[in-house]
């Protein structure tokens, strides 16, 4: 389940107080002053950080311990609100402290008033973070065998500081209302993007009494396991994106019709690879390889999960297939694959992805012919299925992917382009919820934060924590960025 916001972060930087062992009725942490820093460096947020030493194996409470760092960014307000804003990153894999470092601004008005509190997940940012290496050098190329032995090391790495197994959601909630409870806070607002709308509604239904509300931003069901339907879900994302395109005049008078560039492009290196030589655009050094279906099917999945990156991508079909002219793609490949590759911990997510979703895969239920004809195709599903072979399961609540049910005030919020979490998906979820609101913004993609006036919404939701009355009509006038027709950018 792909993971970020814009998939643009880099890691977050904690000045982390002294541990306290978060045993019931221990005493309030010791937070000091820190800085989470924007991953470009552009700005920084001062906040307040700190861990607590936490069972890895909450069945062993005896064995190893781990700890779980978590920053608080306090209220302006001299009067704030009792009750804080929780921030869950997506993924899975990405640490909240990272996640907010890139998108502080956007939280300013809901900042006035409460605390916003970040827990990095256990497995990620400074919470034991089970990082490995990629292996994505292997790319089209990988094997089965590779994939396997890439694993084989990665779990070979990860043994000397963690049972992998234990870094699950079931396990993380637990953290989470942990760190709820050394801070002192009764009740919690919890905002969640993507994969965290998956620990928030496993969190209200785990700890209901300690939830205030909850913001689910691309949302995923409780009952969803997910599988073969990403490659289904990115290819209709990605044909809404063209058609539009194709339908707007100015875009159509300048890059004809960009589904016929990519079909294009499609064929030619189903064909034969490219040869490529680029300037790596984030170190400079110059970069040689073959660019093929893989790096392109990587460009245009990475591409659609973001609004502005989706702005740019019928331009770049067009101008490769009229030149033939691979080094942009390639180099836009380097760009939007480094920066996923820095901000996930691979660990972490093959133990959620293998526990929580594949797991319960069902490859009769495939029609893996209908896959084949996606972008996608089949080689994401087959290399996660070859990895969680290996990769060990974690410890999953027996109601985990039971619907969710519950009086808790939720919105939730999604766009019509979505590639992971289509909007039917917050519906699903919408029918558990009694009072509830659904906003669903035409042509954006996926996570909403960003959106024209969803901060205000936020904003106006969590200090009523309900939806009665709650005006959102300012998101009828919410267009995404416009189409580059040049690398100038979108028309004046």
């Amino acid at each position: 389940m792909p993971k970020t916001l814009n998939f643009i972060a880099l890691g977050a930087l904690l000045a982390v107080a002294r541990v306290v062992d978060a045993a019931p009725g221990s005493q309030a942490p010791r937070l000091s002053a820190c800085q989470l820093e924007h991953p470009q460096r552009l700005s920084v947020v001062p906040a307040e950080c700190g861990e607590i030493a936490v069972p890895e194996n909450p069945a062993d409470p005896a064995g190893r311990r781990i700890n779980v760092a978590f920053a608080r960014v306090p209220a302006i307000s001299r009067r704030k609100q009792p009750d804080p804003l929780f921030v869950l990153a997506g993924g899975p894999g990405m640490a909240a402290t990272t996640f907010y470092a890139m998108v502080a601004p956007v939280f300013g008005r809901i900042h006035r008033d409460r605390d916003i509190v970040l827990v990095d997940q256990r497995g990620t940012g400074k919470s034991n973070p089970l990082n490995c290496e990629t292996g994505d050098e292997l790319g089209s190329r990988a094997s089965d065998a590779d994939i396997a032995a890439d694993t084989l090391r990665c779990l070979k790495r990860l043994s000397t500081k963690a049972n992998v197994a234990q870094y699950t959601t079931s396990v993380a909630v637990g953290d989470l209302d942990r760190v709820r409870g050394v801070l002192g806070y009764e009740r919690i607002n919890l905002y969640g993007v993507s994969y965290g709308t998956r620990v928030a509604q496993h969190y209200l239904r785990r700890f209901p009494e300690h939830t205030r509300s909850l913001v689910l931003d691309g949302v995923v069901p409780p009952q969803l396991s997910f599988g073969a339907a990403m490659a289904l879900d990115a290819e209709n994302a990605l044909t809404n994106i063209l058609s539009r395109c194709a339908r707007e005049a100015v875009c159509r008078n300048r890059l004809g019709d960009p589904e016929e560039a990519y079909r294009s492009l499609w064929g030619t290196l189903r064909a034969h690879p490219v040869a490529v030589s680029v300037a790596d655009p984030t170190t400079g050094e110059p970069a040689r390889f073959d660019f093929t279906t893989y790096q392109l099917a990587t460009v245009l999945r990475l591409s659609i999960y973001s609004t502005e990156a989706a702005a740019l991508l019928p331009l770049l079909l067009h101008d490769t297939n009229a030149s033939q002219d691979f080094s942009r793609l390639a180099a836009q490949f380097l760009l939007l694959n480094r920066s996923y590759g820095d901000v996930v911990a691979v660990g972490m997510n093959n133990t959620v992805t293998c526990t929580e979703d594949l797991a319960f895969y069902d490859p009769k239920a495939v029609d893996r012919t209908k896959l084949e004809k996606t972008f996608l195709g089949t080689v994401q599903l087959d290399g996660l299925l070859t990895v969680c072979k290996l990769w060990p399961k974690g410890p999953i609540d027996a109601d985990f992917h039971a619907p969710l049910h519950s009086n808790v005030p939720a919105l939730l919020l999604s766009g019509t382009d979505d590639p992971v979490t289509p909007r039917a998906y917050g519906e699903t979820v919408r029918r558990g919820f009694p009072n509830s609101l659904h906003v669903v913004l035409k042509d954006f993609s996926h996570g909403q934060l960003a959106a024209p006036c969803i901060d205000r919404i936020m904003e106006q939701f969590i200090e009523r924590a309900s939806v009665r009355d709650l005006d959102v009509s300012c998101t009828r006038n919410a267009k995404p960025m416009p189409f580059f027709t040049s690398l100038n950018g979108p028309p004046p």
